[in-house]
């Protein structure tokens, strides 16, 4: 029987070497809300949960640490749905914790299976077996992004427009250095819908709005915006808001509000 309750490891996880890593009653790796809408655009949200396979216990951290931003984008999810249903789009959510699998890296990033985060050791995560390492790739990653191309690929049958926003959230402050930017927009190569989506935010009363900030794609740290976007050619920018502004449903709304408000208008 599976034990109700998660055993933490007391010790770095050695190799598993199993040859299934979620159990049949655990949820699948992606979540489908408003698969029915009729918008344009298609959200993603790569970081939107905490869970962790039973068989991985809780990768030796606490709950504390699973719920701090190390294990998912605070906030992103919730707003995320908010905007889903003002837009009247298609949302594509990923519910396991980042530290089992960071479903926007490549697999081949150093960061596919983080051993540190922040200033924070996976013990769950160090020196983990190849199989493993698979395993994690083959039961959450790769089901997660089949979703999203099996999505994607409706949409080309049937000739409809796609334009793509992939929802994060950051820590208002990392390594000890303050970030003052209110949301950033972020790109690779293609910067259109990035850059009129900063100009339309810059024109908000307040809003301090990050340019590639606090982070930069490229090919080999990020996902969904080179694969996605670019080799398909669709519309997209990547968002991330900083959480302390959307910690709860009046900053969740907020946000989701604006984003509906102002990006209809760039798509056009």
């Amino acid at each position: 029987m599976t034990p109700s309750n998660p055993p933490q490891f007391d010790a770095p996880t050695k190799a598993i070497n199993q040859q299934q890593l979620l159990d049949s009653n655990e949820p699948n790796p992606w979540q489908i809300e408003n698969a029915a809408g009729q918008s344009p655009f298609l959200l993603t949200c790569d970081h939107a949960g905490t869970r962790i396979p039973r068989r991985l216990g809780l990768l030796g951290l606490s709950n504390e640490e699973l719920h701090r931003h190390i294990g998912w984008d605070i906030g992103a999810a919730e707003v995320s749905r908010r905007l889903s249903t003002a837009l009247d789009a298609t949302l594509i959510l990923q519910p396991y914790s980042r530290l089992v699998i960071d479903c926007n890296r490549p697999l081949s990033s150093p960061d596919s299976i983080a051993t540190i985060s922040e200033r924070t050791v996976i013990p769950g995560n160090a020196d983990i077996h190849p199989i493993d390492a698979a395993l994690r790739a083959h039961e959450i990653f790769q089901p997660y992004h089949a979703c999203i191309e099996s999505e994607l690929e409706r949409r080309e049958r049937e000739a409809r427009p796609t334009i793509l926003i992939a929802m994060h959230s950051f820590t208002p402050v990392y390594l000890g250095q303050a970030r003052p930017w209110h949301i950033g927009v972020l790109y690779n190569r293609d910067r259109r819908l990035a850059h009129a989506l900063r100009d339309a935010l810059q024109a908000e009363p307040g809003i301090v709005v990050g340019d590639n900030e606090p982070y930069d794609v490229s090919d080999e740290t990020d996902y969904a915006i080179p694969v996605y976007g670019e080799r398909r050619g669709l519309l997209h920018v990547e968002v991330e808001i900083r959480q302390d502004l959307i910690m709860d449903a009046t900053g969740q709304q907020d946000w989701a509000l604006r984003l509906a408000r102002l990006l209809p208008p760039l798509s056009e």
